[in-house]
């Protein structure tokens, strides 16, 4: 968990841009950190309204970016996170998550913001999530390569 060379790139307004968030209810306090840094990023790139979709959990994230990517979205920014146990579930759980969600961008030729901390322990989940005394905001960043994705797609449609 470095950070280390992370672009810095000021934000561009993204308000013509239609951007869902689906966010998983495991870990509440690690999500809230995550969602709040969303709202941070949205704010920051003047996204004025985003829909906000809750799942159960990071495995059912693919599923409902999928069919908010069909309705048209230019943005899906996905959260969750999934903290390493004693059993294989760890791994099976974020494979489909990345595979589901990389479907997802790529099917629907949508932006999709990879907001899913798959981490070791609780403290660097907590570290990750955008918290007071977080070395990093993960969900800001998401939020923030999810958009400046979408405005590139979108200029690449224009040609």
């Amino acid at each position: 968990m470095s950070g280390h060379g992370a672009p810095t790139t000021d934000p561009v307004d993204c308000g013509d841009l239609r951007v869902a968030v689906v966010a998983a209810s495991w870990h509440t306090e690690v999500m809230d950190g995550l969602l709040a840094g969303t709202q941070r990023a949205l704010a920051d790139f003047s996204v004025p309204h985003a829909e906000i979709v809750r799942v159960p959990g990071t495995f059912e994230l693919p599923v409902v970016a999928s069919a908010l990517a069909a309705t048209g979205y230019d943005a899906v920014v996905a959260l969750g996170v999934v903290v390493r146990g004693g059993t294989p579930h760890f791994d099976f759980v974020c494979n489909a998550a990345t595979d589901g969600l990389t479907r997802v961008a790529l099917d629907h030729t949508v932006a999709v913001g990879f907001g899913v901390l798959t981490c070791d322990t609780d403290e660097q989940a907590f570290d990750r999530a955008g918290l007071d005394g977080s070395k990093e905001d993960k969900g800001y960043e998401a939020t923030s390569a999810a958009l400046l994705t979408a405005r590139t797609l979108k200029a690449v449609r224009r040609g």
